[in-house]
């Protein structure tokens, strides 16, 4: 994560993350699925501004980003001001990208009030969040804004909470908010709350579309049956520290993907589309409906996406997998 000094308050960086392996193991007994699954921090960013505050209140405004910025990656911080924010807000893309929740039921706004309940603080604070990581789409968007509040509110009211304290309010809130709490890729077991960090992995160009409709991680999972014989990640870690584009992506595998498929009609489009196009590699992303395609370089990654662009209309994005700083 990323934060900078923005007049009162501070301006943090939320990632999106991409699923490069995704093996559903079986049905636990708390009603989740047992999975074994590969995530990598992608340069696709949500922008949080963090402000403590006297009184007890929490305040959250959230919006999604302009539509020049939409599409591309967020600029990082700098110290013009909060204003800028309020700027950028408006109903751009909304058809692509996703719906909002209401404030209070953001999983930012819940994690903060987790964590001021649990630490008994008396300050609040003030927020707001513009979004580009669309939403229902398997990038990880709330949750990632979920972990950049925990931590900007540890910071910002003086806390000064470990990690793996932070870890436990993370598995509170759901299955993949810990991951956002380390920095690069890791591959996360049980539920999704067992993280351990791979080093060694290089930078990857991904190409990342969404269909005009979401799914609902719920009804994806409930399509989905375990392999009687499941894979397992270690040709794809190897051959991704090889550096190996063509062996990583005949190593890829995500279990939900073919459930989505059945239960989407956009999701199997973009799924058929994108393999017409000349990637290394392509798959969805999570419990979709987002997709990512591999590519051989930046230069490729903008011509995808420029392609996708033009035959479907959807929502694509250029990124490159990167270690959280």
């Amino acid at each position: 994560m990323t934060a900078q000094s923005c007049g009162p308050g501070r301006v943090w960086l939320a990632p999106a993350k991409i699923n490069l392996f995704l093996e559903v193991l079986g049905r636990r007994d708390d009603g989740f699925h047992e999975i074994e699954t590969l995530m990598a921090p992608i340069a696709i960013y949500d922008t949080l501004w963090f402000s403590p505050q006297p009184e007890g209140n929490i305040e959250l405004a959230c919006r999604w980003a302009a539509p020049g910025r939409a599409q591309g990656n967020a600029p990082r911080p700098n110290s013009s001001d909060e204003s800028r924010l309020d700027q950028e807000g408006g109903s751009a893309l909304q058809a692509s990208l996703g719906d909002l929740p209401p404030d209070e039921k953001n999983l930012a706004f819940r994690a903060v009030r987790l964590l001021q309940q649990l630490s008994g603080v008396k300050a609040g604070a003030a927020m707001r969040l513009v979004k580009r990581i669309p939403s229902a789409a398997g990038l990880g968007g709330a949750s990632s804004d979920a972990a950049t509040a925990l931590m900007a509110a540890n910071q910002g009211w003086g806390l000064h909470w470990p990690r793996p304290r932070l870890m436990e309010l993370a598995a509170e809130l759901g299955s993949d908010v810990g991951f956002f709490l380390g920095r690069g890729a890791a591959m996360c077991r049980g539920r999704g709350e067992r993280i351990e960090s791979v080093s060694e992995l290089p930078p990857l160009h991904v190409v990342v579309a969404r269909p005009p409709t979401g799914l609902s991680t719920a009804s994806v999972y409930a399509e989905c049956r375990p392999a009687d014989q499941p894979c397992g990640a270690e040709p794809l870690l190897a051959a991704l520290q090889a550096g190996n584009l063509a062996a990583a992506a005949a190593a890829m595998v995500n279990r939900l993907q073919a459930p989505a498929e059945r239960l989407s009609r956009d999701a199997s489009l973009l799924s058929r589309e994108l393999t017409s196009l000349d990637v290394e590699g392509r798959q969805m992303s999570g419990s979709g409906s987002s997709y990512f395609a591999l590519c051989r370089s930046a230069r490729h990654a903008r011509c995808v996406a420029a392609r996708l662009r033009a035959r479907l209309g959807a929502a694509a994005f250029v990124a490159a997998t990167q270690a959280q700083t």
